[in-house]
């Protein structure tokens, strides 16, 4: 049996953080399985509550 996984992209310059648009450098996968992307900035002013949310942090 063969065990695909799903992976997501790399971050790139044109990915921007979905709170004030600066170059995003941390995307969180919600367990729902959508995903947000933040800026240094934002990705540390949320991390508690993502992880609370049991996202998955990714930085880029």
């Amino acid at each position: 049996m063969t065990t695909t996984t799903l992976t997501r992209p790399e971050l790139t310059a044109a990915d921007r953080c979905d709170r004030c648009g600066a170059a995003a450098q941390v995307r969180a996968v919600l367990p729902s399985g959508g995903e947000l992307l933040f800026c240094g900035h934002h990705a540390r002013a949320h991390e508690d509550r993502l992880r609370e949310l049991a996202a998955e942090l990714q930085r880029g």
